[in-house]
């Protein structure tokens, strides 16, 4: 029996709360509990990691019917260090504070799970539109999670958003908000925001029916 391929309306949508890859899937918690203490951190890490899961996904998929079953893990591995590379040397030349800032977590996007993972499940199994939009729908779920985060955190830890003073000086901040527990107990509190956010939207549309 053949399967029913999604749409490609819901392949770009799926990533951006159904599927979202930080806070329904669990992936990348790593680089998004480290850059989510400034906006634009979280900006560039998300812009960064789109473009390169957008290339890899296409590529891959491009590639899928003749890379060999038993070599396929490390042919991924090389082809997302190559535009991960690509995007670091860009970053370096032109937004070299950025590359600062996000240190050792901009090349770590090699093996970051969310790439790794869209590779083995997706790319590897449709065709390249499908997988680009796929890809283009679980960077803006990557990047608006980390926005998200480090929107919270910023503004309550230092009083700022983007680098702009929100909250007067006068006003005490919450400096936890910019330590790990800060990062985690944001985290833990968007999850399950998310997932009842879900749970209800499920509810109502069982309810239609």
């Amino acid at each position: 029996m053949a399967q029913n391929k999604p749409s490609l309306g819901t392949v770009l949508t799926n990533g951006i709360i159904k599927e979202n890859p930080v806070l329904r899937l669990v992936l990348g918690t790593c680089p998004t509990l480290a850059v989510t203490t400034a906006v634009s951190n979280a900006i560039g890490m998300g812009v960064a990691a789109t473009v390169v899961l957008i290339c890899s996904n296409i590529v891959i998929s491009a590639l899928r019917k003749v890379i060999p079953d038993k070599v396929h893990l490390p042919c991924y591995i090389t082809i997302i260090a190559t535009f991960v590379t690509v995007v670091q040397m860009v970053v370096k030349a032109y937004a070299p504070a950025l590359d600062t800032a996000l240190g050792v977590y901009l090349p770590l996007i090699v093996v970051n799970c969310i790439i790794l993972g869209r590779a083995e499940m997706f790319a590897c199994k449709h065709g390249v539109v499908a997988s680009a939009l796929d890809g283009v729908g679980m960077g803006i779920g990557f990047t608006l999670a980390l926005m998200l985060m480090a929107s919270v955190r910023e503004l309550i830890g230092n009083g700022s958003w983007m680098g702009i003073t929100i909250i007067p000086e006068s006003v005490d901040r919450l400096t936890i908000m910019t330590s790990a527990p800060g990062g985690f107990f944001t985290f833990g509190c968007l999850m399950a925001l998310v997932v009842w956010f879900e749970a209800k939207r499920e509810k109502k549309g069982a309810g239609a029916q």
